[in-house]
């Protein structure tokens, strides 16, 4: 045997991302915990953009604006929580919390980036999805309750 086989790790299945949650509780009701949480820490531009039917990699985006890393780190966190709370999930990956710049929350057909302004300018992820539906949540609502998209009427 080679002197690294006992040093170097297989891999794992939890390094292959999952195509779908375990859980049954419906992807718009995670970002509805989602965008409630962010309300909750006066998060700036939140923005759910659709890619059900893109072929994009998760159901729905949930993006959002905090002005410091302390705030993004706040915002990261009341996320956390609150999807937690409301659903027992937990984010399937986390990226970005080293800095608080650009925080990614993957919950798998569910994605929350979480910027500094700087960095949501530069990146662009609406350019990259400007063809989505998508819609812009009001910083002084009280909750996600009226947003269409994540509470569809049942006409």
């Amino acid at each position: 045997p080679s002197p690294l086989s006992d040093t170097t790790p297989e891999p794992t299945i939890s390094d292959v991302p999952p195509t779908r949650r375990e859980s049954q509780t419906p992807v718009t009701a995670l970002a509805a915990a989602a965008v409630d949480a962010l309300l909750d820490r006066e998060a700036q531009e939140i923005r759910v953009i659709d890619l059900r039917g893109k072929g994009g990699v998760a159901a729905l985006l949930v993006l959002a604006t905090g002005t410091t890393d302390v705030q993004v780190r706040a915002l990261s966190e009341s996320v956390r929580q609150g999807v937690k709370e409301a659903h027992g999930e937990k984010p399937w990956r986390s990226e970005g919390t080293e800095l608080n710049q650009w925080v990614v929350l993957d919950y798998v057909d569910l994605v929350v980036h979480l910027f500094q302004p700087e960095r949501r300018s530069f990146y662009g992820l609406e350019r990259l999805w400007g063809d989505a539906p998508y819609e812009d949540i009001d910083p002084d609502a009280d909750s996600s309750a009226g947003i269409a998209m994540l509470h569809p009427s049942s006409e």
